[in-house]
């Protein structure tokens, strides 16, 4: 990829936008029922850590998406040269609850973009920084890291996941099937047919199976901490994505206390024959 291109494509980075919305109710009852949670208890307490990710969703026209079902490149976001898009991790602070009826302002600045080479060809990565705040004061702060590859080769056979190194202190196995993977998507308005088009995950992207949502496996970690440990408030939190997981996969969510530093948890998702596809942590007050 020539220099230039890189050098037009971080011209981008300072961009920023901002929006402000009232948080409704009905976003959180309906993830509540998806994932089989008390949604008028939920609801009325401050929102759980991952929850404003129901908000400010994407509202790009239906004529501007890609064949891929993601928003077509430029404007806010850099036009990277690769159709395979993926939310490759992040990490978060959290400063203040949320609740139903907050007015939120999300101002989102894109702070990084980068080319390289890895062991799978090559990739952009594309960092997003955004903060939530309430009459003026910060509620959270994220990083979102985005990453573009090149589309595989037809028949090129799946990697296997990396091993999970470690034991589960508390954990559950949940089946993320084509249902739970739709009204995700529908919660979360992405389009991404990755996530709900059986035909074209398998024939164009060359997955195996529907792919279960990063955000999901980073809410199903930290929904496992909150059940776990109710007294436990999230401070900090971050992900990274290992591997794919995909609808016919049992999805398994682990975590145990950091052995090295005290208050912070490690969490995962994974497979039930031991691999891995997210690791995460977290930092937590009592």
């Amino acid at each position: 990829m020539p220099v230039t291109t890189l050098e037009h494509l971080r011209e981008w980075i300072g961009r920023s936008e901002s929006r402000t919305e009232t948080l409704a109710l009905e976003p959180v009852v309906a993830l509540a029922a998806t994932f089989d949670l008390d949604g008028d208890a939920i609801a009325s307490q401050p929102l759980p850590p991952l929850w404003h990710w129901l908000y400010f969703l994407p509202r790009a026209p239906q004529h501007t998406l890609g064949s891929d079902g993601h928003p077509t490149l430029g404007g806010f976001m850099p036009p990277v040269p690769l159709p395979r898009r993926m939310w490759a991790g992040g990490e978060l602070s959290f400063h203040r609850g949320l609740r139903v009826g907050d007015t939120v302002t999300k101002t989102s600045t894109i702070t990084d973009v980068q080319h390289k080479s890895g062991r799978t060809g090559e990739l952009w990565f594309v960092t997003v920084d955004h903060v939530l705040s309430v009459d003026g004061d910060v509620a959270l702060k994220e990083r979102h890291d985005i990453v573009y590859r090149a589309m595989p080769e037809v028949g090129q056979p799946q990697p296997p996941r990396p091993r999970l190194a470690q034991d589960a202190q508390f954990g559950r196995a949940l089946q993320a099937d084509p249902v739970m993977l739709f009204r995700f998507s529908a919660l979360t308005f992405n389009a991404h047919r990755i996530h709900y088009d059986l035909d074209y995950v398998r024939d164009v992207e060359g997955y195996p199976g529907l792919i279960v949502h990063g955000p999901l496996q980073a809410m199903l970690t930290l929904e496992l901490l909150r059940a776990e440990r109710p007294e436990a408030q999230v401070k900090r939190f971050g992900f990274r994505g290992l591997a794919p997981l995909f609808h016919q996969d049992t999805v398994t969510v682990g975590g145990r206390d950091d052995p090295e530093t005290a208050g912070r948890v490690q969490l995962w998702t994974g497979d039930d024959a031991g691999g891995q596809a997210m690791t995460a942590w977290a930092e937590v007050e009592r």
